[in-house]
């Protein structure tokens, strides 16, 4: 049994635990679905926003409220854990010829670093509560993370859907812990986006319908990591110099003047290959290349080819003469998605003066 300090009830003595491991926010919500939620997921399934991840879908009953996924379950420790960047995500804009990746895939994969901290509090209740049944979450099960943390207290979705933190901003990584122990629920966030639209007025692609609604099929995370195929020309030259993931929304937010790098886990530090890297060496990559240089990371999960497909739309909007042979080159590639965008690539790099 863990020992046990008296003065602390049970979600102190969690909440110190989970603090202990790395964890920056804390909360508990209730494991019931909740009607509003539920609508909400409906509509924006029902209006097909959530483009070709059929999997949300899919396990819909599921995704709708823990008991779908876990009828056992009675409540949901919802954590975060900070990779607040120590620069400016937008600083490379402008460096056509360099890569722009999204901060959260410049260290070690978050899926890994998150699940085993998950697993040690896991262990820590069950050993606390030996009645206790545990199923730990992270970001690869139907589980609605962002609203689940809403109602935990840890922060409020924000106008561009993302959850904010007061203490964090919006540089953070969401865990759950399925429990079928009754814990007191905490107190929910109140909303305090105000009347600010900064993070929807800097999509580049104009994802946001509306303040509080996302179109996946709009935007830049999802078309450069989900999307399979060609993506659509309208959107090509938005995606600038981005191959994987898009900062924008998440960086503009106000509320990041409270994160603080130092409260970010060591494993999220950026590689420093990853932080600038140059487009022509990404182009050069095969398959065991990008394997290797890519271990440990998340972005080896959307594969060879359709990074590379990322790296040909990064160049054809580079301006820089420089990529044309390494374009023309990928026109023989044996994917054709990477032809194609290289031939898209090679034709705007050859009008360069």
């Amino acid at each position: 049994m863990v020992n046990r300090p008296a003065t602390l009830n049970l979600e102190a003595r969690l909440e110190k635990e989970a603090r202990a491991l790395g964890f920056v926010s804390f909360g508990v919500a209730g494991a019931a679905e909740d009607p509003v939620r539920s609508q909400r997921l409906e509509e924006w399934l029902g209006e097909g926003r959530h483009g070709s991840m059929e999997w949300m879908e899919a396990r819909l009953e599921q995704r709708r409220s823990p008991q779908g996924l876990w009828p056992e379950a009675r409540s949901v420790i919802a954590l975060g854990m900070s990779y607040a960047p120590a620069n400016d995500p937008m600083a490379l804009d402008d460096a056509g010829s360099h890569a722009r990746i999204s901060v959260y895939a410049q260290g070690k994969d978050y899926h890994d670093v998150v699940k085993k901290k998950l697993k040690a509090l896991a262990r820590w209740l069950v050993a606390d509560q030996p009645d206790a049944e545990v199923k730990v979450f992270v970001d690869t099960a139907p589980v609605m993370e962002k609203p689940l943390g809403e109602a935990a207290g840890i922060g409020w979705q924000g106008k561009h859907t993302n959850l904010v933190s007061p203490e964090h901003g919006s540089w953070l990584f969401l865990g759950a812990i399925y429990t079928t122990l009754e814990l007191s629920p905490s107190e929910p966030q109140r909303d305090q986006c105000g009347s600010c639209r900064a993070c929807l007025d800097s999509c580049p692609t104009d994802a946001f319908p509306n303040a509080y609604q996302i179109d996946a099929r709009r935007c830049i995370s999802y078309l450069t990591i989900e999307h399979n195929g060609p993506i659509p020309g309208e959107f090509r030259e938005a995606l600038g110099n981005r191959i994987y993931g898009c900062d924008d929304c998440l960086a503009v937010c106000p509320w990041n003047k409270f994160a603080n790098e130092a409260h970010a886990m060591r494993e999220f530090l950026p590689r420093a290959e990853l932080v600038a890297p140059r487009l022509g060496e990404l182009l050069a990559l095969d398959d065991a290349g990008f394997r290797s240089f890519f271990s440990g990371s998340p972005i080896k999960r959307i594969g060879r080819n359709r990074f590379v497909r990322n790296c040909l739309y990064a160049a054809g909007n580079s301006g820089d003469s420089r990529l044309v042979q390494q374009c023309e080159e990928l026109r023989s590639d044996p994917d054709p998605v990477v032809v194609e965008a290289a031939e898209w690539a090679a034709k705007r790099l050859r009008s360069v003066p």
